[in-house]
């Protein structure tokens, strides 16, 4: 794994790993990044040390754990997990104890939940939603109160926050043509 310094245009190699590693990102105070290890058909959730480039495994379950993202204030971490059966939405203290499922449809028990980003106010997380042959956008409160999906095509992946926190970034893709398009929604200021 590597991080590209875009000042100084320098590539420094943060660390080895003899598996699959994706889905880094930084910690809000910049001196870890979670990031997500392949081992053995498991992927589980690691925090590396910028300074030490040591990596500290935070989740260690026969699932798929992946995605994590911070909350503002570096204190937890909401991610992606299949160890309940299907993929869904949990939050877990940043040392990865206390987790918890946050992602619950009652009325579509096979709706999944993927690709999670804490707001930069902390309110919200923003995710995307496969249900009914669609992947759509919305967000939730962290407890996983108030679900509102925002999009209604037929693939919208990948959300993203503005710096305050109220717009958020995707990518669409419509059936009709089927080439990939970046779209935006705003939030409603609360």
């Amino acid at each position: 794994m590597f991080r590209y310094d875009l000042t100084t245009r320098r590539q420094e190699l943060l660390g080895r790993f003899p598996n699959m590693s994706f889905a880094p990102r930084y910690a809000p105070d910049g001196r870890s990044i979670a990031l997500t290890l392949s081992e053995n058909g498991d992927s589980d959730i690691y925090i590396l040390d910028l300074a030490s480039k040591q990596t500290r495994r935070i989740t260690n379950q026969p699932s798929i754990d992946t995605s994590p993202s911070f909350s503002p204030d570096g204190q937890r971490i909401v991610f992606e997990s299949n160890r309940g059966g299907s993929q869904q939405l949990y939050v877990m203290n940043a040392d990865g104890s206390g987790a918890q499922r946050i992602s619950f449809d009652t009325a579509n028990p096979r709706a999944r939940y993927g690709s999670p980003v804490w707001s930069p106010r902390g309110d919200l997380i923003a995710f995307t939603k496969i249900a009914n042959g669609k992947l759509r956008i919305g967000v939730m409160r962290p407890d996983g109160s108030g679900e509102r999906l925002l999009t209604d095509s037929w693939q919208d992946e990948a959300p993203a926050w503005s710096p305050n926190g109220r717009v958020i970034t995707f990518s669409a893709r419509n059936a009709r043509p089927r080439a990939p398009t970046a779209a935006w929604r705003s939030m409603p200021s609360t």
